[in-house]
């Protein structure tokens, strides 16, 4: 009796590790999409940037969040889209950066610029933050369910009710009613 509890113990444990150690390492890699690295060279607006990768030249919208414009040729530049430039040239310009795909995004605008979520070397999501502080909009085109629609959605709620940025009364020289 006992010699066949030591035999399915050897045989059975065995399973259970390469399990317990393999699958994780699976898991992780299904949810964790592949990043890039790249270097912000220039900046064109709140949303828009341009970067090297792998030696390349890129022109990058980010995913779901859309700044007041400043470049638009059809627009007058918008309340709150200059200090929106300025705040992702303090962050972005010259930095070290890793891209995030989505692909209920698409890889590419209509305008030819590939999509993305721009991540800082600390891990905190740019597209993100820019919502938290008030300087964009969280914005879903053609209702997509993009990867954080939620999470932006509730940095907008939060910005909103913490009067930041945009938000703020008398942000655009007249009282904020959102």
């Amino acid at each position: 009796m006992k010699t066949k509890f030591v035999i399915a113990i050897s045989l059975f444990l065995p399973v259970v590790l390469f399990f317990y150690f393999s699958a994780p390492s699976v898991a992780l890699s299904i949810k964790t999409p592949k990043r890039v690295e790249a270097k912000i060279y220039s900046v064109t607006d709140g949303d828009t940037v341009k970067m090297k990768i792998n030696g390349k030249n890129f022109v990058v919208r980010l995913i779901g969040v859309d700044t007041p414009e400043t470049k638009d040729p059809r627009k007058t530049v918008q309340c709150f889209g200059r200090e929106a430039s300025a705040y992702t040239k303090k962050i972005l310009l010259n930095q070290k950066v890793f891209l995030e795909s989505d692909a209920s995004a698409g890889n590419k605008d209509k305008y030819g610029r590939i999509l993305r979520y721009i991540f800082l070397e600390n891990g905190v999501n740019f597209n993100r933050q820019l919502i938290a502080e008030g300087y964009a909009h969280q914005y879903t085109y053609k209702s997509t369910l993009y990867r954080y629609r939620d999470k932006f959605k509730q940095a907008e709620k939060e910005a909103k009710k913490n009067k930041k940025g945009l938000w703020a009364d008398n942000a655009c020289g007249v009282k904020n009613t959102y």
